[in-house]
């Protein structure tokens, strides 16, 4: 049998953490197994819908380099791959269940179902729907319907069943029929099928042979079980993956930092290092190695690996291992990346060379977790009119400021300046002046960057060349005597 999996998300404006762990556990088994990745909206949520909610689902799965084989934008053989263009299709298998005799029309209303409800629970007994519409009469029904009420339709569970299926993380899964809640709705009183009706409608026709999802979807199996069993299809097989908790071991919420793909983007997490990251959610590889290419993800990924105990969500490795792939990132497509967060930050990238930026962006990549922190680390090479920040101006003093026009005496004599005659001038001026240590590079440090802290200067001065060097001296030498900050 050729593999076949689906990714099924409900357009509700983000894309959840849990969300784009289930879609990439996917496409790695689909791909590891050479099968087919499928891409199904489920959007048939007519009051919640929009077209952006959806295009965040492609921008995300986009982001992380998440190809589909079929569904929107792509199509294929077993579509519409939009579950609100298949309602002629769920109709169809509606008509065939109620030929079969396996639905009723059920009239109770919402207070109804709450006293029945209420009356269980005061006797201990776990809530479910008692069947009361199961038997009426064609009479009954037709006098319900005059007083206005709208039917929803049940399916009818079969009593004393005991739905049994081998998971492929959580292993063997049984649940009784008691545990089902009763007959329940496939389609509501406004004519819209339910979930676990049109799913499997959709999975069975698409051929999907594996079903991949949260293990949240675990009481919705037996209900889908049934229904596949009474239209006579084919059960696939079901992987419920563990949930994702944050380090509190709560469920990973906005809490805990960021919880939609958009907002990892956003921050600047390389998309191959977050993908990297939740691919560890819940497997891991069995040599222990954790930087793992695409290719390396897809080569490895078993889901007998996959764990059944809940994955925690560790925003400090997440964070050291952006910073391993920033650090071995091709340093022309980082600076694509970084000039978004530039730009943003107020800085006119057109007036500087794309070759010089390109070495700025690697002079300070190591100093980067996320891509959003680029601006504070290149303001440093690419702000010659910077302010002091106070701690630095505070430090500085009469002989510290000599230190500063004595570098500068020497700087403006050079014919240029670059890293190895940077460290050359600076200990001739220390010589001359008895000054080491930090009364002697500090004074020079604020002096080039307001900073009391930053990158090499020897980095800086060479990627600066002489004629900034000696602006940028004179710049804070001005303000330094006016003691302004």
């Amino acid at each position: 049998m050729s593999v076949r999996v689906r990714f099924a998300p409900s357009p509700t404006g983000f894309m959840h953490v849990g969300n784009a762990r289930t879609a990439l556990f996917t496409h790695l088994f689909a791909r590891h197994q050479g099968g087919t990745f499928v891409l199904r909206i489920e959007d048939t949520d007519t009051e919640r819908h929009s077209e952006d909610a959806v295009n965040v689902i492609y921008d995300a799965l986009k982001w992380m380099e998440l190809s589909w084989d079929e569904g929107p934008l792509k199509g294929g053989n077993f579509g519409p791959y939009r579950q609100s263009e298949r309602t002629d299709i769920y109709k169809e298998y509606i008509e065939i269940l109620k030929e079969k005799g396996l639905v009723y029309e059920c009239f109770c209303s919402k207070e109804e179902l709450d006293n029945m409800r209420q009356e269980q629970l005061k006797k201990g007994l776990p809530p479910k729907y008692t069947g009361k519409c199961r038997h009426l009469t064609k009479d009954e029904k037709e006098r319900l319907k005059k007083e206005g009420r709208k039917p929803v339709l049940r399916f009818k569970v079969p009593q004393d069943r005991i739905v049994i299926w081998k998971d492929l993380v959580k292993g063997a899964i049984s649940i009784g029929a008691e545990q089902l809640g009763g007959d329940f709705v496939i389609v509501r009183s406004n004519g819209m099928p339910v979930y676990n009706f049109v799913v499997v409608i959709d999975d069975a026709l698409m051929r999907i042979s594996h079903v991949i999802r949260g293990e949240d979807h675990i009481s919705n199996t037996p209900k889908q079980i049934l229904l596949y069993e009474a239209f006579g299809f084919n059960v696939p097989e079901f992987a419920h993956l563990p949930m994702i908790l944050g380090e509190d071991r709560s469920k990973l919420s906005k809490r805990h930092g960021s919880a939609s793909v958009a907002e990892f983007k956003d921050k600047g997490y390389l998309p191959e290092a977050f993908t990297n990251f939740i691919a560890l959610l819940g497997w891991y590889p069995k040599d222990g190695k954790e930087i793992l290419s695409r290719e390396e993800l897809i080569e490895r990924f078993d889901m007998k690996d996959v764990n059944s105990s809940p994955a925690i969500f560790n925003f400090e490795k997440l964070n050291w291992m952006n910073k391993e792939y920033i650090k071995a990132y091709d340093v022309s497509k980082l600076t694509e990346m970084i000039i978004p967060y530039l730009e943003k930050a107020g800085f006119d990238i057109g007036k500087f060379d794309r070759k010089w930026l390109e070495k700025v962006v690697d002079a300070t990549r190591d100093y980067l977790t996320v891509l959003s922190e680029a601006p504070v680390y290149m303001e440093t090479f690419l702000k010659d009119d910077f302010e002091i920040e106070k701690d630095a101006a505070e430090f500085m003093n009469e002989e510290r400021l000599n230190v500063v026009k004595k570098f500068l005496e020497k700087v403006e004599s050079a014919p240029e300046i670059d890293g190895e005659l940077f460290k050359k001038i600076v200990k001739e001026t220390g010589k001359e002046l008895g000054a080491k240590g930090k009364n002697l590079f500090m004074p020079i440090r604020i002096a080039l960057t307001g900073k009391m802290k930053g990158v090499e200067l020897d980095i800086l001065v060479s990627l600066l060349g002489k004629d900034r060097v000696v602006k940028r001296l004179h710049h804070a030498i001005s303000k330094l005597e006016r003691r302004e900050p």
